[in-house]
């Protein structure tokens, strides 16, 4: 499978790129992302066969559909490192409601959704550059999750160092702990004074800095980058939304080939990406639907087709993670639909002017695959209350945005999928006021008591974080974000 350009190729770079390019060397022309020429098909028959397979087994035969140039057996040693889960499932899909199910995406090592992807793409990266004998230097920049998640897969891998950019104060307790205690000799972990707006925009600047890659290539060091900017993430966010598809088909919850919904928690919108390819490739997916907090870019774009952040400030939400205003991966979507001259048109309106509007009729052929809501703080609270009193079931403050969307379609009689990103353990003060209407102390003061209020236990790998040593102590301005880097280098 050959991978191409949202915004047209520059006759620089080449104009078709394999799979291991694409990940390796992640900024395409003109600040563009990589995406399939084509995407495989599932038909019928196929999800009949695949309804019957373990997850990892599932995960092999669709990476093996893409035609990818790697080695089936660096893909499956990859795929081993779902092993690192907590549950032989991988995404357990748990039923609330006759119509409702939340499929769980938490169970990784670092107890959020990028663990689905990381784990195994973390595993691929570092395999080719020891195949290939080279040094990589890997960027993420992060709202709270792929920072933790990237930090985890990489730590100690031969030949790969990690710069991790979080905004500093716009993170979870937990999350911030997640990254600052992380060990491995490899990783550098920047706290900067600015929100992950500033730290995406740092990130992709420095993959289209040529001084920046100079001064790298002096130390004999190659560039990629961990975020979904990278298709060795979207690839692996697929595998999941089908999966969800099959366990319906395979507990006869829905015949096979009728049509769901799929509710998606989204910031960046490669996880509502995964669910756009996983549709496209045949999986019957009626619509998908966005779910946001207060920061609602994407729900605007959805409901009216403009997309403006020129008097917008960032909002600090109950749901950090998805705390963003430039969202990298509507940009696939929008060159699915209309091409990559279109794209470039609209993506250089946003970075010239932090706005664009869509035609008419380009709105309609959004609309036909995506609707769209958003929660405030408040909603977010109330429905994890909710669920806890209704279901005796936990849901983190990003899942419980997509309870409104919920409510939108539930009398339409159709299954619907809500993907679960993060578990509870990482956004415990949000938690507990949830539950106690009151703010506690602190994070640690707010896990040990939401827990023993609910007699659950706190996963050993949040409980030890508040005793570990902080291993990274720098926060700096944006500015100062490459000479940091290079002097880690």
């Amino acid at each position: 499978m050959k991978f191409i350009e949202t915004r047209g190729n520059d006759n620089i770079k080449p104009k078709e790129v394999t799979f291991s390019y694409a990940i390796l060397n992640p900024s395409a022309s003109f600040g563009g992302l990589y995406v399939p020429k084509s995407l495989p098909k599932i038909d019928r028959e196929m999800i009949r066969e695949f309804s019957k397979l373990s997850y990892k087994e599932l995960a092999l035969k669709i990476l093996k559909l893409f035609e990818i140039d790697i080695e089936e057996e660096i893909l499956k040693r990859a795929i081993d490192r779902y092993d690192n889960f907590d549950t032989k499932e991988i995404t357990p899909l748990v039923k609330i409601e006759d119509n409702l199910f939340i499929s769980e995406l938490y169970h990784g090592p670092t107890r959020a959704f990028k663990d689905m992807a990381l784990q195994p793409f973390g595993y691929i990266l570092s395999a080719l550059a020891k195949e290939k004998r080279k040094n990589y230097l890997i960027l993420a920049a992060t709202s709270g999750d792929t920072g933790p998640a990237t930090l985890d897969t990489f730590s100690n891998q031969q030949g790969v160092k990690v710069v991790c950019l979080y905004p500093e104060g716009g993170t979870s307790d937990v999350q911030k702990l997640q990254m600052v205690t992380q060990e491995g000799k490899n990783l550098k972990v920047i706290g900067i004074k600015g929100n992950f707006d500033d730290a995406q925009t740092a990130l992709k600047s420095l993959l289209n800095d040529n001084e920046f890659k100079q001064e790298l290539e002096k130390r004999d060091i190659n560039l990629s980058a961990a975020n979904s900017v990278n298709f060795g993430r979207i690839i692996f966010q697929i595998i999941y939304h089908i999966k969800s598809y099959l366990d319906l088909v395979e507990r006869e919850e829905i015949s096979l080939g009728e049509e769901i919904y799929s509710i998606i928690p989204s910031g960046n919108f490669g996880n509502a990406l995964g669910a756009y390819y996983a549709k496209k490739m045949g999986i019957p997916i009626q619509k998908i639907i966005i779910a946001s907090n207060e920061n609602s870019i994407l729900t605007e774009l959805i409901k009216t087709g403009i997309y403006d952040i020129r008097d917008k400030e960032l909002i600090l939400t109950a749901s950090p993670a998805m705390d963003i205003l430039k969202s990298s991966n509507v940009e696939r979507v929008l060159y699915d639909l209309f091409g990559a001259e279109r794209v470039k048109e609209l993506m250089e309106s946003l970075d010239r002017e932090r706005y664009y509007r869509l035609r008419e009729e380009e709105l309609k052929e959004l609309q036909n695959i995506f609707l769209a809501t958003f929660s405030t703080d408040d909603e977010v609270l109330r429905e994890i209350k909710n669920f806890i009193d209704k279901y005796n079931y936990i849901i983190d403050p990003h899942t419980a945005t997509a309870v409104k969307a919920y409510k939108m379609v539930k009398d339409e009689e159709r299954r619907v999928v809500i993907s679960s990103t993060a578990e509870w353990t990482k956004f415990a003060s949000t938690m507990f006021k949830a539950l106690k209407n009151k703010s506690p102390n602190n994070d640690l003061d707010a896990l040990k008591n939401f827990a023993k209020e609910l007699n659950i236990e706190i996963p050993p790998m949040i409980n030890t974080l508040f005793s570990k040593e902080i291993k990274h102590k720098t926060i700096v301005e944006k500015e100062k974000i490459k000479e940091e880097i290079l002097n880690f280098l």
